[in-house]
């Protein structure tokens, strides 16, 4: 397996991990917290800043991995995944509100680090794939 496409696939799968840690934990730390709020990690900005890192990381890692184990079925999982999630960061709220939104970006999260983490297995044990 390729170093880069292992520590993407890595990388992806955290930044994913991070998203749906930032959906679930902030309004719970936000609460108990009140100086947190000062911080601004509501703000919209930083969900297409996160976006921003997780779409080409993603794409990149799950499009040199299924090159090599040809199970293009997880690059489609990874891409659905990705989907929800720029779906939940731009239309989500106005459409499906705060709680829609979350709900979106989870699975959103879950899809894609499970596409990884699937990839980066596959890659492992892929005699195809280069170590």
């Amino acid at each position: 397996m390729k170093t880069t496409q292992a520590l993407t696939d890595k990388f992806a799968i955290g930044l994913s991990m991070l998203c749906a840690t930032h959906c679930l934990v902030l309004p719970v730390l936000l609460t108990m917290l009140p100086s947190l709020v000062t911080l601004q990690l509501q703000n919209e900005a930083l969900h297409t800043w996160m976006l921003l890192a997780v779409i080409p990381t993603s794409i990149y890692a799950l499009n040199m991995g299924c090159k090599q184990h040809q199970r293009y079925n997880l690059f489609a999982w990874g891409l659905l995944g990705l989907s929800l999630m720029v779906t939940a960061v731009f239309f989500a709220h106005d459409i499906l509100g705060e709680t829609g939104e979350k709900i979106l970006t989870l699975l959103g999260a879950i899809l894609v680090a499970s596409a990884h983490l699937r990839n980066f297995k596959r890659c492992q044990n892929n005699k195809n794939c280069a170590h």
